[in-house]
C-alpha cells in the first residue's frame, strides 16, 4: 500500500482541486478522503505531499524512443526511464524507426519491450508502407494487435487521394490518425524559420505557408470523412485559425502543441543552434502567442513533446547537416507551468488536461482520474518548487533548455501503484 498525505489533488476527470489524502492498494486508488489514518494500515508506506500537487499520471502521445533501429539515440527502456522522470506515465511511441512500423512484428517488439518499462508504452502504426506515401499498411489488422494511430510522422502525406482513403478507413476502424504537416515545396532549408533569422543565419530556411496548406488540406478531408485527426506540433499561429475554423464546421480534428513551441520564438536558434532546430520550426513571437491562444480556448488540446533525440556528435554538425528534433519528457510539465500557468494564461487543471485528459481520451483510453477504483498512475509535484534542467536519463541531451531554472519540480511518478521514480 501506498498513502498519499496532505496533498493538493487536482483531477480534470473527477472535478477536484482540494487537499486530500490518498490511499493505493495493489495497482488502483481505494480511498480517496480528507484524512486516511495511515495507524490502521498494515505495510503501508507513506507520502507526505504537503505542499505539493497530486495529478493524474501526465500522457504524451508523440514520442520517438528510436527503437529499433537508432538506439544509440534512445532506446524503449531509457526513453520510459525519462518519461518518468517527467511525471508521464504514458506514451505513443512513433513509427519512423528502422524497420517502421508498418508490420505487427515491428508493433509487437515495440509493445514487448515497453510491458518491460514500468509505464504504458504504445506504439503508432504507419499510414503506409515503409512511410513512402504510395500504399497503404493494413489498417485493419494492425489496429487488431494494438496499434493506437496511425501516422507517418517525420513525412507529411503528400498523396491526397491515399489520405482520404485512410481517413475513411481509421473511421470504420474508429482509430485516430495523427499528421506531420509540412509541405516540402517550401521547405528550402529544414529546421529554422524562414525569415528576419534564416536571413541573418544566410540559410534557406522553412516558411510557415509549408504547415498551412497541410493543414487547410487535411483539415478538409477530415470533414468530409468524418474521420478523427489529430495535427501534430502546431508552430503556425495562422494554422490554429485554420483548425479553429474547421472545428466550427463539425471537423473532427484535434491539435497538439510543443513546450518549445509556446516557449520559444525563432531567435534561440542563435543562442542555442542546432538544439534549437527542430520540424517544424520555432517561429515568430505572433506565432507563440496565437498557439498560446488555441490552448486557452480548446482549438489545441493536447500538449505532447515530440520528444526526438539525437546524439551529441550528430548535433555539432553545423546548421545544414545536423537532424532536426529536441528532447522534452523531462522538462514538459516544467515549461507548461512556466509558459502558460504561471503568466495565467491557463489555470494547473486546464494544464493538466492538456497533458493528461485529453490525449488519454482522444486515443481512445481512459483517462487517469485520482478517483476510488481508478489505476494507480500519479505524479506528485511541487508547483512552485524549482530546479534545474539538465542531468537528464535520456541518452540524449539535446535540449535547448539545459541550464534553465524551471518550476514544477517531480518528486514522484507511480505507474500501476508503484513507484518508478522518486527525486
Amino acid at each position: 500500500m501506498i498513502l498519499i498525505k496532505n496533498g493538493r489533488v487536482v483531477c480534470p476527470v473527477s472535478h477536484l482541486d482540494e487537499i486530500r489524502d490518498v490511499l493505493i492498494d495493489g495497482n488502483r486508488i481505494i480511498h480517496v478522503a480528507e484524512s486516511i489514518e495511515a495507524d490502521s494500515l498494515r505495510n503501508v508506506k507513506v507520502i507526505d505531499a504537503t505542499g505539493m500537487v497530486v495529478s493524474p499520471g501526465l500522457f504524451d502521445g508523440h514520442v520517438h524512443f528510436r527503437d529499433p533501429g537508432f538506439t544509440e539515440k534512445e532506446d524503449i527502456a531509457t526513453g520510459a526511464r525519462a518519461a518518468a522522470k517527467g511525471g508521464i506515465t504514458t506514451v505513443i511511441c512513433m513509427a519512423n524507426t528502422k524497420p517502421p512500423v508498418d508490420n505487427i512484428e515491428t508493433l509487437h517488439y515495440v509493445q514487448k519491450k515497453g510491458e518491460m518499462t514500468g509505464i504504458h508504452v504504445l506504439s503508432a502504426a504507419n499510414i503506409s508502407k515503409g512511410m513512402r506515401g504510395k500504399e497503404l499498411v493494413d489498417m485493419e489488422s494492425l489496429s487488431n494487435e494494438g496499434a493506437a494511430v496511425f501516422t507517418d510522422d517525420g513525412l507529411p502525406i503528400m498523396d491526397e487521394k491515399l489520405l482520404y482513403k485512410a481517413m475513411e478507413r481509421a473511421r470504420e476502424l474508429d482509430i485516430p490518425i495523427s499528421l506531420h504537416e509540412e509541405d516540402p515545396a517550401f521547405v528550402y532549408q529544414a529546421g529554422v524559420n524562414k525569415g528576419i533569422i534564416s536571413d541573418k543565419l544566410n540559410y534557406g530556411g522553412a516558411q510557415s505557408v509549408a504547415e498551412d496548406v497541410m493543414v487547410a488540406r487535411d483539415c478538409a478531408l477530415a470533414l468530409h470523412t468524418g474521420a478523427s485527426v489529430c495535427i501534430q506540433h502546431i508552430s503556425s499561429g495562422n494554422s490554429v485559425e485554420i483548425i479553429r475554423g474547421f472545428k466550427k464546421l463539425g471537423a473532427d480534428i484535434h491539435a497538439e502543441a510543443t513546450p518549445h513551441h509556446f516557449t520559444l520564438k525563432e531567435d534561440y536558434v542563435l543562442f542555442k543552434g542546432t538544439n534549437a532546430r527542430m520540424n517544424p520550426p520555432l517561429r515568430t513571437e505572433k506565432d507563440r502567442i496565437k498557439i498560446i491562444g488555441g490552448l486557452q480556448d480548446g482549438t489545441i488540446d493536447m500538449i505532447a513533446t515530440d520528444h526526438a533525440p539525437h546524439t551529441k556528435e550528430e548535433k555539432e554538425r553545423s546548421m545544414d547537416k545536423a537532424p532536426s528534433g529536441v528532447i522534452g519528457l523531462e522538462t514538459s510539465l516544467a515549461l507548461g507551468i512556466k509558459s502558460l500557468v504561471e503568466p495565467g494564461y491557463i489555470t494547473l487543471m486546464q494544464l493538466i488536461e492538456c497533458m493528461s485528459t485529453n490525449p488519454a481520451r482522444f486515443y481512445r483510453l481512459v483517462p487517469g482520474s485520482i478517483a476510488e477504483d481508478s489505476y494507480a498512475d500519479i505524479v506528485i509535484f511541487g508547483e512552485h518548487d524549482s530546479w534545474t534542467a539538465g542531468d537528464y536519463v535520456s541518452k540524449s541531451e539535446n535540449s535547448p533548455f539545459t541550464g534553465w531554472e524551471l518550476p514544477g519540480k517531480i518528486y514522484y511518478t507511480i505507474c500501476n501503484g508503484k513507484i518508478v521514480y522518486e527525486a
